[in-house]
């Protein structure tokens, strides 16, 4: 059965298959980044250490162009909204060994996918929204304020008070 992916009218992706890395050594810079807006993320990129760090902005700066070509969205407005990295296809190599043997050499690959969302749509419905309440309008849903007071624990007569 085939997955068919729901598009999303604020969300724009760029894919990287079988980048030449361990999944886990992308992951560690992709964690870093995942939920900062997209010049964040370029700064971010450019002065960490890690060699995941090229891929994953080239990667980037492809999302962004997607979202500026094909859908018109601002490059300021832009979050990653998702970033994942997926295991890719081991490639095998031999390597010969002693008395004639052969050793096997596996060489991890990975798959990038990351998402931008345009968060100005959601800061025009919110503007909306807030402007169309009424000033005598009460939210029933809403809990009531309880004042909670911070006691300590080594002075109240607690456990601790016994010597």
């Amino acid at each position: 059965m085939i997955k068919r992916r729901k598009k999303n009218p604020d969300e724009v992706y760029a894919l990287g298959q079988h980048i030449r890395m361990s999944a886990h050594k992308a992951r560690r810079v992709i964690d870093q980044i995942r939920g900062r807006s997209y010049e964040e993320t370029l700064m971010i990129l450019e002065l960490m250490p890690y060699r995941a760090c090229y891929p994953i902005l080239k990667l980037v700066y492809s999302a962004a162009a997607n979202a500026s070509h094909n859908r018109g969205f601002n490059k300021a407005t832009l979050v990653i909204s998702k970033a994942q990295v997926n295991e890719g296809p081991t490639v095998k190599r031999l390597k010969p060994g002693a008395r004639g043997r052969s050793y096997l050499i596996k060489k991890n690959t990975c798959h990038i996918t990351i998402v931008l969302k345009d968060i100005s749509f959601y800061e025009e419905y919110e503007e909306f929204f807030m402007c169309s309440k009424k000033p005598g309008f009460i939210n029933r849903n809403k809990k009531k304020n309880t004042n909670l007071t911070c006691h300590d624990t080594y002075n109240s007569g607690g456990l601790w008070d016994k010597k």
